[in-house]
């Protein structure tokens, strides 16, 4: 690719995401700095060990009643309020005539379960405060669940297709409850962002006899410029595409294609990669950095051709942009033409590669 005099840290441009087949306009001549604004004096949060009003902690009554256990470690229960159900009626729609109402307006009903998962019984802490063996227990909870609902799934013929764990931390990302944990939300459908990717996986291999995920991990290997973080298992990049201002995406080195296939090495790497790259996240404000993360992976009891085109990756969307309370908000063009940021992947790149990712900042106050 020629560029001539064109300058990428300068001038504006347009990025392709073959993830979503989607453009992002970037405008680095905006913020060619961003990190130097406003800033805020770092403290350490004053969150209690052990909270006797959280509906989360060990020994705690819930919400909607009943009692959580005396968990010492990672700890995965039912949705008190899940936002689908397992029984419900289906609902079967007659689309056989040709009327404008069955040309526009489609419908589907969506059956499943949803789970919390604590990711500690401690209430002040956050994943890049816990230690590695923690988080691979984190790891191995996730791997849990993902083969108990295939099983069930299976032999009990639940309406389980897609298992889709998330991480909603901080209340800038609607976070309702500070205790550590995730969700894990199981579908008898695959979400359409997953499924979007899937067709973009199809499409690229269709085109190129090769995954579009393998291609990337490559090129990414080979420019270094939007690395921030790899072990044997995982690269951590800032998206070539990123929208989010410190966006990244976690993915495995090798073809992986669900959590539960990682070994015990791949496991320990991950949890490796969640305590780094979160830690980063904290030290680039001195603040515990808000963002929702998501795990993309094949469905439960994938067919051949499904695990064929699925990849282990995980996404991290964080909304910070300048400081700790300077964020940044998807709105006006970003809502009506296309998602647009203020500095290229490659500046976000290189301010987090070069964070400390092993001594968190609340260490040294």
């Amino acid at each position: 690719m020629s560029t001539g005099d064109f300058d990428f840290t300068d001038h504006s441009h347009r990025r392709y995401n073959p993830l979503t087949d989607s453009w992002i306009l970037v405008s680095p001549h905006r913020a060619k700095r961003p990190w130097l604004g406003q800033q805020e004096t770092a403290s350490k949060p004053d969150i209690p060990e052990y909270d006797p009003k959280c509906f989360l902690c060990p020994g705690n009554h819930r919400a909607t009643g009943g009692s959580n256990p005396q968990y010492e470690s990672t700890y995965i229960f039912q949705n008190d309020y899940a936002a689908v159900k397992e029984e419900q009626p289906v609902l079967k729609a007659d689309n056989s005539e040709d009327t404008l109402r069955n040309r526009l307006f489609h419908v589907q009903s969506v059956r499943g379960n949803c789970f919390v998962i604590c990711f500690s019984p401690k209430h002040n802490v956050t994943l890049p405060l816990m230690s590695v063996p923690e988080l691979t227990e984190v790891v191995g909870a996730w791997q849990g669940l993902y083969n108990d609902l295939a099983k069930k799934a299976r032999e009990e013929a639940k309406p389980f297709k897609y298992l889709q764990i998330f991480e909603n931390k901080g209340t800038a990302m609607g976070c309702s409850n500070l205790h550590p944990h995730g969700q894990a939300w199981c579908l008898e459908t695959v979400p359409s962002e997953v499924s979007q990717e899937f067709k973009s996986f199809d499409k690229y291999h269709a085109a190129h006899n090769t995954h579009l995920l393998a291609d990337y991990v490559k090129l990414e290997m080979e420019e270094k410029s939007r690395i921030v973080f790899e072990n044997d298992s995982f690269l951590v990049v800032v998206p070539y595409w990123a929208v989010w201002p410190f966006e990244t995406m976690v993915v495995s080195r090798t073809k992986v294609a669900n959590i539960a296939q990682l070994d015990d090495k791949q496991k320990k790497d991950l949890a490796i990669v969640l305590k780094t790259l979160t830690t980063k996240y904290d030290n680039l404000f001195e603040t515990s950095f808000p963002y929702s993360m998501g795990i993309h992976q094949a469905p439960l009891n994938a067919t051949q051709e499904e695990l064929d085109r699925s990849w282990l990756h995980l996404h991290f969307y964080p909304p910070l942009l300048r400081s700790a309370t300077v964020r940044k908000f998807l709105v006006g063009f970003e809502l009506l033409g296309e998602p647009q940021r203020d500095l290229t992947a490659e500046q976000a790149a290189e301010r987090l590669r070069k964070l400390d990712g092993e001594t968190h900042y609340t260490k040294n106050l």
